[in-house]
Parts: structure tokens; sequence; C-alpha cells
């Protein structure tokens, strides 16, 4: 039991060393993948972000509007004449 504890701390020592080294705070930048995969997500987000915000005011109009002005909608839509 004390060999694998000691095992153990050993590597946890040497990790947090190895985390804590100037080399590891260093980055390389982006390249080229990485810039393109960050902006599809981003149109992913933006594209998805506009929809779900018009249905959820839709939702939240829905819940507070009173049931006059529906019935009123609905009246007038059935009154409207066709071509």
């Amino acid at each position: 039991m004390k060999v694998l504890s000691a095992t153990t701390a050993s590597l946890v020592m040497d990790g947090t060393q190895a985390m804590a080294s100037p080399a590891a705070t260093e980055t390389g930048g982006l390249g080229l993948a990485a810039i393109i995969f960050t902006a599809f997500i981003a149109m992913v987000v933006l594209f998805q972000l506009l929809p779900g915000l018009a249905m959820f005011l839709r939702i939240f109009k829905g819940i507070f509007s009173t049931e006059v002005e529906q019935r009123a909608k609905e009246v007038a839509k059935d009154n409207r004449t066709g071509l």
C-alpha cells in the first residue's frame, strides 16, 4: 500500500511541476482548422439564436395575452374573404 501511495504522490508532484513550467504556458496559436471550426460553431449558435429567441417571445406573448384578444384575432381571420 505504501508503494502505491508513494507512486501516486510522485506522479502528482511531477505533473504539477510540469504544468507550472514556463514552457507549458507558451502556446503556438490557433491553426487554420481551429479558426474554421470556431467560426462554424459561432455561425451555428447565431443561426439557432434568432429563431429560438423569436419562438421564446411568441410563447411569452401567448402566456400573457388575454383570451379576448385571441378570439378577436380568430374572428377577424374567419371574416376575411379569400381569393
